[in-house]
């Protein structure tokens, strides 16, 4: 391992979706927790509970896992 995690979860866009890559490979947008957990899953790498907290499996970017909207608004 190189020292940087292999996957990268970037802040928040305005429609709150996040994009996300593994390993230097665009894998797609999730718009929550769980969309980064399937992600995972897909890949063959860890999606316990904690696997959202592990420093070495995500780098966080502009926000942690509970941050998803980036003030956005949730009304029509």
């Amino acid at each position: 391992m190189d020292g940087q995690p292999p996957v990268v979860v970037q802040p928040p866009a305005t429609d709150g979706g996040r994009l996300v890559t593994i390993h230097g490979e665009r894998m797609g947008v999730a718009y929550s927790l769980f969309d980064v957990l399937d992600l995972l899953h897909r890949e063959g790498l860890p999606t316990t509970d904690t696997a959202v907290d592990d420093t070495e499996l995500i780098e966080w970017q502009g926000g942690g896992p509970y941050d998803w909207n980036n003030g956005a608004s949730d009304e029509a």
